[in-house]
């Protein structure tokens, strides 16, 4: 079992002294050539971790001894890069996710659109609001970098709900804006999920007639 404790009566010149463990219990003897690995030498108020043991002297005396600044130390160089690998791993997966649901929503809307089950202005409006919206992105980096008035969350999620989320994908993708903020990303993310379920719903006999009034309403506007 190991224990934590502050050195007491040290002497360096004979390389020996005693640890209290915090708490109160059995004092120890410690000897510096039991402090593995041997950074420093001891110095009286130290804090050390270290294994009890019971030697032939009948005495207590700390084994494996190490330095509670040092095991502190380790103990983060070994957690920061594990906690990077696991920010970069979520990220790569979250990207992909982004890119498949592009891909899909792309693939979608060309071929509904060649198949006359979409009118080709519906790719065109997607375009277009892609192209506002990255722009807005742009703009809002900009104004956060040099102080300037910020565009409101809201009008992004807006944008992006109304067609202009590829857009905004490839702006937190390429600006790095808005792309870690998680409250952010969920709000984006079900943007994403409602356009998706709209172009399905596009497919429907609801939304297709819907689609025809539409386009008999602009017919008609162009005609007079």
């Amino acid at each position: 079992m190991k224990l934590q404790g502050k050195v007491l009566n040290w002497n360096d010149d004979k390389g020996y002294g005693f640890v209290e463990p915090n708490g109160g219990g059995e004092r120890a003897f410690v000897h510096v050539k039991a402090f593995n690995p041997r950074t420093r030498r001891p110095v009286n108020g130290d804090f050390i971790i270290y294994e009890l043991v019971y030697d032939n002297n009948d005495r207590y005396k700390a084994e494996n001894i190490k330095f509670s600044t040092d095991v502190k130390t380790s103990n983060k160089k070994t957690t920061l890069p594990h906690t990077i690998r696991n920010i970069k791993h979520k990220t790569k997966k979250e990207s992909g996710l982004g890119m498949f649901a592009i891909c899909i929503f792309c693939i979608g809307l060309v071929v509904s659109t060649l198949f006359e089950k979409l009118p080709a202005i519906i790719v065109g409006v997607y375009l277009l609001f892609s192209c506002i919206t990255f722009m807005a992105y742009a703009i809002d980096k900009s104004a956060a970098k040099n102080g300037r008035w910020r565009t409101s969350e809201s009008t992004l999620h807006f944008l992006s709900f109304i067609g202009g989320w590829p857009g905004a994908y490839w702006a937190q993708r390429i600006l790095r804006h808005k792309s870690s903020k998680q409250t952010f990303k969920r709000v984006f993310g079900i943007s994403i999920l409602l356009n998706l379920v709209g172009l399905i719903w596009l497919h429907t006999e609801k939304g297709t007639h819907l689609l025809t009034q539409i386009a008999s309403i602009f017919s008609i506007n162009s005609t007079t």
